[in-house]
């Protein structure tokens, strides 16, 4: 990758972020500034992208437990959406075959839902990139939203399969076959390794070379690369540094994603029909978007949920791309399709972004009109919380939070309640006999349900994502809830927001542990130097 090619992405993608847009849209506007320049992508920069994308799903994988795409919420609503969307996008698209445009013309049936079938799909990329930045990777939405876009990567695995017109080989059918074995006979040499590895620079490398050995050894035998990365994941998802293993690989990700997010803009130049085409297709996202919001409340979901997970699924997929280059090569389609998605895609990423910043304003502006859709019963993990009288709230409960509710209750004998949005870990406190309860705190029906006289007086924000904890603060706001408010903070420009909004007590996480730290080495030193001289009195 060109050093000039650098300097434009990091000049666009910072001065996006000036104005709240990620700056995923500023690589995006990047790869179509470089095209304009008649910069062509190449070998490398399409590999670094793969790559990209390999260590994505990895990291989605080690985060994600295969039995959560069994619920009907996921595995269902994917499902019934792809093939809704299908029929309806499909029968438009024959229809338009009548109105003259080139591109449209002789266009068949089967092509039509081809094409319908490529703009089915939501982006995995784009999707995970929102929730990492919204700190929403573990909340209910989030994981909804997640296990809907594995499910279509399954769906784009089994068509790019049957329209190769090769059949699968038997070790295709084992690999696959390895996520319904037997957890304690999962990859244990893998696992051993990964365990003797440390925590520096083995660990980082073995977080790369793990998915890129799945996607070479899934390749192989014929099936799609990034499916490997993704089962590998998968399959080391319960080990017990899967956490640490995906943190390591954080930065890595974000920089080849860089690559990605260049290759669609590179991908072509429009024309005016191209354009056209493409805005035609945009015009026609809202009713992607308001079939997945229907048939999620149709599966339980809470309006906001519903709404929420929509929104980050409103976008098309790079799998467009790859389905529709799987359609030229078998002649189903005109090259100029190609055109066509990239456009599409790049248009729906630019829009759909400040729309999911802007997600839980559009919740609370049209609730009236959305909650009606919801049905009577709601899934457990979805339901309105009751904070049962407690006076002191606390967000996050891992291990800073944990060691906060423990001091709080056993030293100051506060009445406490965590707040955690991982189902798992509020299971494990659960099970140690702790008042903890699943709710997202981001969410304003949480404190629309607390009413008035809740008796709250203290909410800590224990978790280390800042994004999250503006959220909470600008809600409380919103809402006129008078709580006081202390925050961990990992940076002084984020500790210095955190005042500017109100916040009464702000801790620095890595100061306040260094301090910690400090005076539980010296009341050690000082008691064992007391037991020294107590020992040498008494001789």
């Amino acid at each position: 990758m060109d050093p000039l090619w650098i300097a434009i992405a990091f000049v666009l993608g910072f001065t996006v972020k000036q104005i709240g847009l990620p700056p995923l849209i500023g690589f995006l506007i990047a790869g179509f500034v470089l095209n304009v320049m008649g910069v062509e992508g190449g070998e490398t920069l399409n590999k670094l992208a793969d790559f990209g994308v390999l260590l994505l799903l990895f990291g989605i994988g080690l985060k994600l437990k295969i039995k959560s795409l069994f619920r009907p919420e996921i595995w269902a609503v994917a499902s019934l959406h792809m093939l809704i969307a299908v029929l309806i996008f499909g029968l438009l698209i024959f229809a338009l075959s009548y109105i003259g445009l080139s591109l449209f013309d002789g266009l068949s049936l089967g092509a039509s839902l081809l094409i319908a079938f490529a703009l089915s799909f939501s982006s995995t990329v784009f999707a995970v990139k929102i929730l990492e930045e919204n700190g929403s990777m573990s909340s209910t939405y989030g994981k909804i939203a997640i296990g809907i876009l594995i499910m279509q990567d399954i769906f784009a695995v089994i068509f790019l399969t049957f329209s190769s017109g090769k059949i699968p080989s038997p070790w295709a059918l084992a690999l696959i076959a390895l996520l319904f074995l037997p957890q304690l006979i999962k990859l244990k040499p893998l696992a051993a390794i990964i365990n003797k590895s440390g925590h520096g620079e083995l660990l980082v490398l073995l977080g790369v070379l793990i998915p890129f050995g799945g996607a070479w050894l899934f390749s192989s035998v014929g099936l799609k690369p990034d499916l490997g990365a993704l089962i590998l994941g998968i399959l080391l998802s319960g080990h017990p540094k899967a956490k640490e293993l995906s943190n390591a690989m954080l930065s890595f990700k974000d920089i080849f994603l860089v690559g990605f997010f260049l290759t669609i803009g590179l991908s072509g130049l429009p024309n005016l029909e191209t354009l056209g085409i493409s805005v035609i297709f945009i015009i026609a996202l809202p009713i992607k978007v308001a079939l997945f919001y229907w048939l999620l409340t149709r599966f339980k979901l809470r309006a906001r949920t519903a709404t929420l997970s929509s929104f980050n699924l409103a976008n098309y997929s790079e799998f467009g791309l790859i389905v529709g280059a799987a359609g030229i090569a078998n002649g189903w389609i005109s090259a100029e399709w190609m055109v066509v998605f990239a456009l599409a895609l790049s248009i729906s990423f630019i829009i759909a972004s400040p729309l999911n910043i802007q997600a839980q304003a559009l919740f609370t502006r049209w609730q009236k009109r959305l909650i009606p859709f919801e049905s009577k019963k709601h899934l457990p993990e979805d339901e309105p919380i009751e904070l049962a009288g407690a006076k002191v709230l606390v967000l996050g409960m891992g291990r800073t939070g944990n060691e906060v509710y423990n001091v709080l209750k056993n030293k100051y004998k506060q009445k406490v309640l965590g707040i955690d949005s991982s189902m798992s870990i509020v299971k494990n406190h659960l099970s140690d006999d702790l008042n903890v309860i699943h709710g997202d705190v981001t969410d304003i029906e949480f404190w629309q349900r607390m009413g008035p006289d809740s008796g709250i007086q203290l909410l800590i924000l224990a978790t280390s994502n800042h994004s999250t904890h503006m959220q909470v603060i600008n809600g409380l706001k919103k809402m006129n809830k008078k709580i006081m408010v202390a925050s961990l903070s990992r940076y002084n420009d984020e500790m210095e927001e955190l005042k500017q909004a109100g916040v009464e007590v702000v801790f620095n996480l890595y100061a306040e542990a260094g301090l910690g730290y400090a005076e539980h080495i010296f009341q050690n030193f000082n008691q064992s130097v007391y037991n020294d001289n107590s020992t040498s009195d008494n001789e």
